[in-house]
């Protein structure tokens, strides 16, 4: 059975993500963010439940991926796809189409997962943003809007900045960036100080501002791998 278990698990990470789907179609995209979380939690255990128990298969990966295209794929590209077309301007014309640039995201995901299960240099770190990091982001701005306790709706709403993160984020996931991954091989300060310093910061950001830190949060990962990559 414990082989199974990791399997299941990514399995859960897939029904997230189809939840997430239906609650974003129907205009509940809070709620659809909350499954996307949901996804991302699901989609940490099971690596680390998979090392724990000291089983892998080559259909575990597979499955992995499918789950997270779903996930952390899709998901994202559906979002941003709603929330353009909550502006008036878009409704009409050859801009009723503008909306559906969202989906890039789902396009470069898609590109970003097939390199990474052929990329041999991505076994401890990865290039380029993972998938699950990109869709936090986009996750995180109906919660945003849902509290909006910093008043960020008519930014976050704006179609330039919505296309802005759409190509910003493309780019990222394909991008020939290496970045650190969140594997401890052990507990030792020295041979984890970058992550344990992530952690520290991001959990200070996330107690403080809520939902609008996680961009913050995702922008101080790819800051903190900057030391290393200018190192190589």
């Amino acid at each position: 059975m414990k082989r199974h278990l990791p399997n299941a698990i990514t399995c859960l990470n897939l029904l997230c993500g189809c939840l997430a789907l239906t609650y974003i179609f129907a205009g509940r995209l809070d709620l659809g963010a909350w499954f996307v979380a949901a996804a991302a939690v699901a989609d940490f255990a099971d690596g680390l439940v998979a090392r724990a128990l000291r089983v892998s298969s080559a259909i575990g990966k597979d499955l992995d991926s499918l789950a997270d295209m779903v996930s952390f794929g899709v998901v994202p590209g559906a979002i941003l796809f709603k929330l353009l077309t909550l502006d008036a301007n878009l409704a009409t014309g050859v801009l009723q189409w503008l909306p559906y640039a969202g989906f890039t995201v789902s396009i470069f995901s898609a590109l970003r997962l097939a390199k990474f299960n052929n990329d041999t240099r991505q076994t401890t770190s990865f290039i380029g943003l993972p998938t699950p990091a990109c869709t936090l982001v986009v996750a995180s701005l109906p919660l945003i809007l849902a509290h909006d306790q910093f008043e960020l709706a008519s930014i976050i709403l704006h179609p330039g900045l919505l296309l802005g993160l759409t190509a910003v984020l493309s780019g990222l996931l394909v991008a020939e960036l290496p970045l650190f991954a969140l594997k401890f091989k052990n507990l030792r300060w020295g041979d984890n100080r970058r992550r344990f310093l992530f952690l520290m910061l991001a959990a200070v950001l996330l107690l403080w501002l809520r939902a609008a830190a996680v961009p913050l949060v995702v922008l101080l990962y790819v800051l903190l791998s900057v030391p290393k990559t200018a190192a190589r």
